[in-house]
């Protein structure tokens, strides 16, 4: 009768065998800290690492701001929390509802997609760039005429593409106004009157 051997488990695994195996696997994982070190060590001397600002020039409804700024920064996050303009709402904050949006020389874009290095050299206008004082621009002014919003969080970036709309084609058609409000997003579904104001707007710019 085969004699038994007492350091033998249950599954047939030797004494002899865990160890080799436990050997074996803590110097696989000093191999791979060895191998994550000199992958730190081979990074890119070029890259700036996290937490690193640099000094960034914006434009901003014709005032120039200069901010120290990370490299990963948002237009939006610098707006709001360096500068201070609150206008550009953060909503998704991945360019689908449009809260954010403000103008980059004239055209609308969202500010949560846009590094705030990228709008260096550029003209960035907010919603309260819209304002003269205390006095509401024509976009504004159409809103608040046409009850265009309920909870109001969408409507700064509404207004905004309104107006970067009408800065393109004074004159909108229907079609047009609802192809240039499509990237914004009302949980409310105030879009009735917020083509209203479209057209009340453009009438306000025209002098009408």
């Amino acid at each position: 009768m085969p004699r038994k051997n007492p350091t033998t488990g249950p599954d047939g695994l030797t004494r002899r065998g865990f160890l080799t195996s436990m050997g074996t696997g803590a110097i696989g994982v000093a191999a791979s800290a060895d191998l994550f070190a000199a992958g730190k060590e081979a990074v890119d001397p070029q890259v700036m690492p996290a937490g690193r600002t640099s000094k960034v020039v914006l434009r901003i409804n014709g005032e120039t701001h200069v901010v120290l700024a990370e490299p990963r920064w948002t237009l939006l996050y610098v707006l709001r929390e360096v500068i201070g303009l609150t206008g550009a709402k953060p909503g998704c904050e991945r360019g689908e509802c449009g809260a954010c949006t403000v103008l980059i020389d004239g055209v609308a874009r969202y500010a949560c997609l846009t590094l705030a290095a990228e709008a260096q050299g550029s003209e960035v206008t907010t919603l309260e760039g819209l304002m003269d004082g205390e006095t509401l621009g024509p976009v504004q002014t159409a809103f608040a005429e046409a009850d265009a919003f309920q909870c109001g969080y969408c409507t700064p970036g509404q207004i905004m593409a309104v107006e970067g709309l009408l800065r393109t084609n004074p004159n909108p058609s229907a079609e047009e106004i609802r192809r240039g409000a499509s990237g914004n997003l009302c949980r409310c579904g105030a879009y009735k009157h917020i083509f209203e104001a479209a057209h009340r707007a453009a009438e306000l710019k025209r002098g009408k």
